[in-house]
């Protein structure tokens, strides 16, 4: 796991907890806020995967040409 994937995942459950306050709040600004936070977390974490991805295959690439 790298450093992205683990920020994306804090900042995508923050973004639903506050989300969810927003909703049991009936404060719509913090539920927008929240839901924004929470793509704002998916996306750190879609980018942490691909790099994590691209690092895997990178590795097998250069362990297959130094055989």
């Amino acid at each position: 796991m790298n450093k992205h994937q683990i920020k994306g995942a804090v900042v995508e459950a923050a973004g639903k907890v506050q989300k969810n306050v927003g909703k049991a709040t009936a404060n719509g600004t913090q539920q927008v806020k929240g839901a924004a936070r929470e793509l704002a977390g998916k996306a750190e974490k879609a980018y942490g995967n691909a790099k994590s991805d691209m690092s895997k295959k990178r590795d097998k690439d250069l362990e297959r040409h130094a055989r």
